[in-house]
């Protein structure tokens, strides 16, 4: 067994044991909703059905009732479509290359972190479509034949490069979440006491048994997706900074943009999860899952990416002036001075300067602070889109078609909509599946629990050690025969057990 040098903090606080790990992860799927959830979720689902409204209402009339005009065709749409795929960046980064690291701090918060990025992709598909105006022909992006005979898309356009990177994202997202919720969902279902249950669970859970050739197969699956997501990390939000870098339109058309937007969206991502995960661990009493230590870790990579976020505005600046182009000087100019100064400022100080308040120790450990940090640089980044796609616009080459946009009240209950909406899936997430990797949590007990950190080698394995625990009458429990990923912490953990050596021989052979 791996053992931690004494001076890395814990990454599970308290005196906890499998047992423990399961009642807290199980209880809030299987006790009756608090009140709290109850009115979130309404509260939330009031807000999604506005926005699903306003979109029918959009659907009926045409896309006239955005504000959009002649010169400027794109606004709050792609604004929110950009914002929705930043956050979605967070799950898989956490996941994918943070599994590739070995991070231990990772299995705390991935779970939660995968499900965000699928419901936010869900929200950012929603625009694209909304914005063809013909929500029913939104098939005619795919290569399909279809009934207007040899129709096929164009190839070389970023918005059809979008379509595949996306789903493919959504796609390999939506897979790596799920077989990482079999192991969990055969513990709910072996716990499950009512009939209907019970049977979900066990449909959902795929036959898990536990055994240690199911566990080989499930880490290997999760490593090899884990190299495939990892690319896609990198190349989605690539892909959609094309929608920009391949016009020709002042302020838009850069190189920078690819490393820029997915250092941003990873940027925002993490920034949601932080919002995400400080609610649900009060609302759900995981304190001592979801502590300081990864509030911490996630912090430093906010401010990291904010630091590479702000010296790409630096450098926007400097090549615009560089360059000697006019018209990129202006563009940037018209951003800080012209009518959307504020929006400017308002992106310049959310972006750049409050995450260089994370280099002080004690406001990164703050789950005050960070709680509001969180939301201010998704507040930030949302206005960074907002000025890369307006202020480029509303401005271009000729000054007889300068105009300005004022976005409408289906614009605003739209955005609104989509918030609620996500809130809703998450909520019933968070009601229904387990919210933290229960058996990923379990395996780094015994080297980052916080019992087991500072006792000594020879009763490493003894938890119930009098000098260790604070109860004598605490030790660790047996693995039950009725809980499956209880039983198979151990297949998992003993080298030497005869089934593990059957098992490899058979996949050897």
């Amino acid at each position: 067994m791996h053992k931690e040098a004494a001076i890395r903090e814990p990454l599970i606080l308290g005196h906890k044991t499998y047992h423990d790990i399961t009642e807290d992860v199980c209880r809030p799927i299987e006790d009756k909703a608090p009140r709290m959830w109850y009115i979130l979720f309404g509260i939330a689902l009031i807000i999604g059905l506005y926005g699903v409204g306003c979109i029918l209402y959009l659907l009926g009339t045409g896309v006239g009732v955005w504000g959009l005009n002649k010169t400027i065709g794109w606004a709050w749409d792609i604004t929110n479509f950009v914002w929705w795929v930043g956050i979605g960046h967070a799950g898989t980064l956490i996941s994918a290359v943070l599994l590739l690291f070995r991070q231990k701090w990772r299995m705390a918060i991935n779970r939660s972190a995968e499900a965000m990025t699928i419901f936010a992709v869900f929200m950012a598909g929603l625009f694209p479509l909304i914005h063809m105006g013909r929500l029913w022909l939104g098939y005619w992006v795919l290569p399909l034949p279809n009934h207007f005979g040899s129709l096929w898309v164009n190839f070389n356009s970023p918005l059809l490069w979008d379509v595949f990177a996306i789903s493919t994202y959504l796609s390999v997202s939506l897979v790596f979440w799920y077989i990482g919720l079999i192991p969990d969902f055969a513990t709910i279902r072996d716990r499950a006491k009512k009939p209907i249950p019970k049977k979900m669970y066990s449909i959902m859970s795929f036959g898990w048994s536990g055994r240690a050739k199911h566990w080989n197969r499930f880490e290997l699956v999760s490593l090899v997706l884990a190299g495939l997501a990892t690319p896609l990390v990198f190349s989605v939000h690539s892909i959609v900074s094309f929608d920009f870098a391949t016009s020709v339109i002042p302020g838009w058309h850069t190189t920078i943009f690819p490393p820029y937007f997915v250092a941003g969206a990873v940027f925002s991502g993490f920034a949601m999860v932080q919002t995400l995960l400080l609610i649900m661990r009060k609302a759900m009493s995981l304190e001592a899952y979801i502590h300081t230590k990864h509030v911490e870790y996630m912090n430093i990579v906010i401010m990291v990416t904010g630091s590479i976020v702000g010296t790409a505005y630096i450098t926007e600046l400097f090549i615009s002036w560089y360059s000697g182009v006019e018209y990129e000087a202006y563009a940037f100019i018209n951003r800080a001075t012209g009518p959307y100064w504020w929006a400017y400022w308002a992106m310049m100080t959310c972006n750049v300067i409050s995450p260089q308040l994370m280099w002080f120790k004690k406001l990164r450990r703050s789950l005050l602070f960070t709680f509001i940090i969180s939301i201010v640089v998704n507040i930030g980044m949302w206005f960074e889109r907002y000025v890369i796609i307006v202020t480029s616009l509303h401005r271009d080459f000729l000054p007889s078609s300068w105009s300005m946009h004022y976005p409408s009240h289906i614009d605003i209950g739209v955005y609104i909509g989509t918030i609620g909406l996500f809130f809703v899936f998450f909520l019933l997430f968070a009601r229904y599946f387990p919210v933290l990797a229960l058996n990923e949590v379990k395996s780094i007990l015994k080297g980052s629990g916080e019992s087991y950190k500072n006792m000594p080698d020879d009763h490493h394995a003894e938890p119930a050690a009098a000098e260790a625990a604070p109860k004598a009458e605490a030790p660790v429990e047996e693995p039950k025969a009725e809980d499956s990923t209880d039983a198979s912490d151990d297949a998992k953990g003993e080298d030497d057990s005869e089934e593990k050596k059957e098992d490899n021989n058979d996949n050897n052979e």
